[in-house]
């Protein structure tokens, strides 16, 4: 029986296994920030930015925070395909 391992570019050659995926978001909202600076001090925060700025969050099913520097559009398509490019209103 072989599973699917799929791992998703984030960024400067840095991967995320897919099913580890549990929300990706923005970095412009305080709650988020907040998650960040938290994730920091308990040593759970990845950052996958080459030192570019943070424009996408990517949170895990372990707890860890990964930080990118890609938008969340071009993540969540590179997940799913099928995702559009530009965001849609909800």
């Amino acid at each position: 029986m072989a599973s699917s391992f799929k791992l998703i570019n984030v960024g400067f050659g840095n991967t995320v296994p897919a099913g580890r995926i549990v929300a990706i978001v923005g970095n412009d909202s305080l709650p988020v920030k907040r998650s960040v600076g938290e994730a920091k001090e308990k040593q759970m925060l990845i950052d996958a930015t080459q030192g570019r700025k943070t424009r996408t969050v990517l949170y895990t099913d372990s707890g860890h925070l990964v930080l990118s520097a890609l938008q969340p559009e071009t993540i969540a398509g590179r997940i799913d395909p099928g995702t559009p490019a530009e965001p849609t209103e909800a």
